[in-house]
């Protein structure tokens, strides 16, 4: 186990069976935080997941959550504060991470109207009601932390409304800071770039050329890991990030420098 600079605190992180959303799982159970993670079909990978943190002395459980649908929030935080008292001492929540989120999304041209309902409610409308349900069981001097993407700022006509949702993670996040600031409560975006996960496997893993490019874009000359920004997200659940607030903070090695 780490440091345990987390210890006592409990923890959500939503999409947490994989990739990003697993990283956080299990750097946040390392410092010591009982982790509740979300999934949303492979029960196997949440559960492996959860073993995982177990098996190097942590401490989590996973909770079936489909976003993107109206009354999500609730069924998350009912699924939630049934297994809660399993785990730690009271039902209250210290980090709320919201990780989950699909990154389908056409062109201009190309997109539906049932594409473009589809990521905003999992990217944009969850979180919002997520955090709103979470805050009456969110600690003072808690931490809301939103997953959010390069994309925000960059102009990618290819995948125009997730760009679009990310931005609006980010001016959520900003008014969250502002709202909960005189509770302590600190609220961050994390912004990645080209992360080495499942989602981003089927053009870059295996293909030279595509990894070469993916690492030219970066200043540190290489493509995320998981790892690189769950560090991140570390850093600022911890109280060491106690006067950082209302920020983006960019993940993506230098990309668009």
């Amino acid at each position: 186990m780490g440091t345990q600079r987390l210890e006592g605190k409990t923890a959500l992180v939503t999409g947490g069976s994989r990739g990003i959303g697993r990283a956080i799982a299990e750097r946040l159970a390392r410092d010591g935080a009982v982790v509740a993670l979300t999934y949303a079909r492979d029960e196997s990978a949440a559960h492996d997941v959860v073993e995982r943190i177990r098996k190097d002395g942590g401490r989590a459980f996973a909770l079936h959550a489909e976003l993107g649908r109206h009354g999500d929030a609730t069924a998350l935080w009912s699924a939630f504060d049934a297994q809660i008292s399993h785990h730690a001492t009271d039902q209250a929540v210290d980090i709320i991470v919201n990780n989950a989120g699909i990154g389908r999304s056409a062109d201009l041209a190309l997109l539906t109207e049932a594409g473009f309902d589809e990521v905003f409610a999992v990217n944009v409308r969850a979180p919002f009601f997520i955090v709103q349900e979470g805050l009456k069981r969110l600690r003072d001097a808690g931490r809301i932390i939103n997953i959010s993407s390069g994309a925000a700022h960059l102009a990618m006509p290819e995948a125009i409304a997730y760009g679009a949702t990310k931005s609006a993670l980010d001016n959520f996040t900003l008014n969250l800071a502002k709202q909960l600031g005189a509770r302590g409560i600190t609220a961050n975006s994390v912004a990645p770039g080209i992360i080495d996960t499942d989602v981003n496997a089927g053009w870059l893993r295996g293909n030279p050329e595509a990894e070469a490019h993916a690492s030219s874009l970066a200043a540190l000359g290489r493509v995320g890991r998981p790892e690189d920004v769950a560090d991140i997200a570390a850093f600022l659940a911890s109280d060491d990030a106690r006067w950082v607030t209302g920020r983006t903070i960019d993940a993506t090695g230098g990309s668009g420098l």
